[in-house]
């Protein structure tokens, strides 16, 4: 533990939600492609990669993923809250390490050939002080994957409770990764294919608690999978989109 003082505080997330999201993760739509998406660009872009570091590793829920898609020579996932790597550690020791840390303040410098962090630097004020802090964690020319929900227009009574800081704005991300001292291999957005019905759920501005977006039945989960993993399959295929819920950019330490 790295950052005792911060641990399961309501620092950028609520670690009572891990316990749901533990739930959720594995039934839910949405959180099944978007490990598809990410378990794909990575073989895609970074196949020789060996030593990967996730930050924000929640549940560990993508984590393992990564950690079932090849063999590793390391693979670690770190986190602010213990009540996170509680659920990490049930679906992962021994195969990941696993650390509780500021994201801010990486501690690891030259260590990793791939890292990500999945719907996290939106939860961090300074969110650029994590893309720097991972640069530093990797080796020359490492590969970075990240994340983060997008277009401010979407904002929603969702956003605050998941305690996002921001939604991005295009071309918000890549010009971060820059500074940071990325080059930006791929930038195209995520669920792009179901954003009209996104953005009706997200005007309807419900304000009941912040499930009300998982409460699906099954029969429209499994279609709804169905329409992300074409998505997914023409992302991997190389189609960009423009719109969508989300953005993935993916990019190399220069």
């Amino acid at each position: 533990m790295f950052a005792t003082e911060l641990a399961d505080t309501v620092s950028g997330f609520d670690p009572q939600a891990f316990d749901e999201l533990s739930n959720l993760e594995a039934e839910h739509f949405w959180f099944i492609a978007r490990n598809e998406l990410i378990v794909g660009v990575a073989n895609k872009f970074f196949p020789e990669a060996r030593r990967f570091m996730e930050v924000g590793c929640g549940n560990g829920f993508v984590l393992r993923a990564i950690a079932q898609s090849r063999e590793w020579d390391r693979i670690v996932g770190s986190e602010l809250h213990p009540s996170g790597l509680e659920h990490a550690r049930k679906r992962l020791l021994p195969v990941a390490e696993l650390v509780q840390m500021d994201a801010r303040h990486i501690p690891a410098r030259g260590l990793f050939d791939l890292t990500g962090a999945f719907d996290v630097i939106e939860h961090v004020v300074d969110d650029e002080a994590v893309l720097s802090g991972m640069h530093a964690s990797m080796t020359r020319h490492g590969g970075i994957i990240v994340t983060v929900p997008q277009h401010p227009w979407l904002w929603s009574r969702a956003d605050e409770l998941a305690h996002h800081v921001r939604r991005y704005r295009r071309g918000e991300l890549e010009e971060k990764f820059r500074r940071a001292g990325f080059e930006v291999l791929l930038s195209t957005s995520f669920t792009a294919l179901l954003l009209p019905l996104m953005a009706a759920s997200r005007l309807r501005k419900k304000k009941d608690d912040e499930a009300y977006e998982f409460n699906i039945n099954a029969t429209l989960n499994k279609l709804l999978l169905a329409i992300l993993r074409t998505e997914v399959r023409l992302t991997l295929g190389g189609i960009r989109w423009p719109l969508g819920g989300s953005r993935l950019v993916v990019g190399r330490a220069i």
